[in-house]
């Protein structure tokens, strides 16, 4: 399915369980939250229990007056630390409500909560969003964490001196004292290899990353994970799919995209859109203004570089579809300048410099108050757009006849 992606940091998160039962520290989660106080501005919160502790920082985006975190449930035996959002938390919270819930507050992270004690870990199975989160669940002693499908949502941890301490970013992990600071030299071969490293590896030696679509718990001193939902690709037959079978994909590709973007709006603040000038952040912004009422401001990069510059594409498409698009001018300079900071933000050799743009363009973002914008990232690699996946087709060609002179000049095509 086409990701109608949430360009927000949405919170932080960060937390620690001493599996010697030895008291966690207030101080501590205070440090670790601090170094992604940039994550959620508009608030932060530290809870302990004995030899667990959670902490947070808020980004407000439902229930801005209610939404506290660490929250927990009205029993008192569930707290939860969380990054992200359920977009489907109205449909699940009304069904949560005809079981007997009681709701507190109307945000998603009160959903999750009562949707746990209900269904225990295979909650996650029905949620629809982007998430990481951690549920300390005081009854069975057990701390419980999960990360969405796609990993759109950050979650690390490590474990030393016998404690188990995770976070949205490692440079939380990095602020305890004694967790080492070492490269991991198969992750930094990763990189080179991949341009990034494969979960559950990161670039730190004993620092790990949640995969994406699997959940982790902790419980009388054992960790263990579980994979909850897996991308089934199907097998390689060499055909086509007719005309008819094309035209169906096509119109469930595209009621799913309004469906997902639909879910994306649902917010107690103002919603943009990214607008590259391509095909994927039209198609989104496009669908934001066909399909809803919803007042739409989009936010363009361009460049001094003319052979990277799509400001003509962005007018046109800002045009046709009659949305307000704000701009900001990127150069050289100032990807120099920010470069380090990205570097600070990716936490990870990169070996290009397309993020500074990126963070660049949510400068702006921010400047005009906006906390979430919906972009088109992730199309490419879900749709096959990119030619290495052209190359790779013709790559598998050319291995059925390795001895052939003809088929590995296909690639001369791309």
């Amino acid at each position: 399915m086409y990701e109608a992606s949430r360009g927000a940091l949405m919170c932080g998160i960060a937390g620690v369980m001493h599996m010697d039962g030895a008291l966690a520290d207030p101080g501590l989660l205070r440090r670790m939250i601090q170094k992604v106080q940039y994550r959620g501005p508009d608030d932060d919160g530290v809870y302990v229990d004995q030899q667990v502790g959670l902490a947070h920082v808020r980004l407000s985006i439902i229930d801005p007056a209610l939404g506290h975190q660490p929250m927990q449930d009205e029993s008192g035996s569930l707290w939860i630390t969380f990054n992200g959002e359920i977009f489907n938390y109205v449909e699940l919270r009304a069904e949560l409500v005809r079981k007997g819930h009681r709701f507190l507050t109307h945000s998603d992270t009160e959903v999750i909560l009562h949707h746990y004690a209900e269904k225990g870990e295979k909650c996650v199975e029905d949620f629809n969003g982007q998430w990481a989160f951690a549920i300390w669940d005081k009854k069975k002693r057990k701390l419980f964490l999960s990360r969405d499908r796609l990993g759109v949502r950050p979650l690390f941890y490590t474990l030393h001196d016998r404690a188990f301490l995770f976070a949205s970013e490692m440079k939380s992990l990095l602020s305890c004292p004694g967790v080492p600071r070492q490269i991991d030299p198969v992750g930094l071969d990763q990189i080179f290899t991949y341009w990034v490293t494969l979960p559950p590896r990161t670039i730190f030696r004993g620092i790990h990353e949640l995969p994406p679509g699997m959940s982790l718990s902790v419980q009388d001193g054992k960790l263990e994970t579980r994979r909850y939902w897996q991308l089934n690709y199907p097998s390689h037959n060499g055909g086509m799919i007719g005309p008819k079978a094309e035209r169906d994909v096509a119109s469930r590709l595209m009621d799913l995209l309004v469906d997902a973007t639909r879910l994306r709006l649902r917010a107690d603040v103002p919603v943009g859109a990214y607008l590259s000038g391509g095909l994927d952040s039209s198609v989104i912004t496009a669908v934001v203004k066909k399909y809803t009422d919803n007042p739409l401001k989009t936010f363009s990069v361009t460049f001094e570089d003319a052979e990277f510059d799509e400001s003509a594409y962005q007018k046109e498409v800002s045009r046709a579809l009659g949305v307000e698009r704000l701009e900001v001018r990127c150069a050289d300079e100032a990807i120099g300048r920010v470069f380090a900071r990205v570097i600070w933000q990716t936490e990870r050799p990169i070996l290009r410099t397309a993020p500074a743009p990126l963070y660049i363009l949510s400068s702006l973002v921010r400047d005009n108050g906006y906390k979430v914008v919906l972009s088109g990232e992730g199309s490419d690699e879900m749709l096959g757009g990119y030619d290495l996946f052209k190359e790779a087709k013709i790559r598998r060609f050319w291995a059925a006849c390795p001895d052939s002179k003809i088929r590995p000049l296909l690639l001369k095509r791309l």
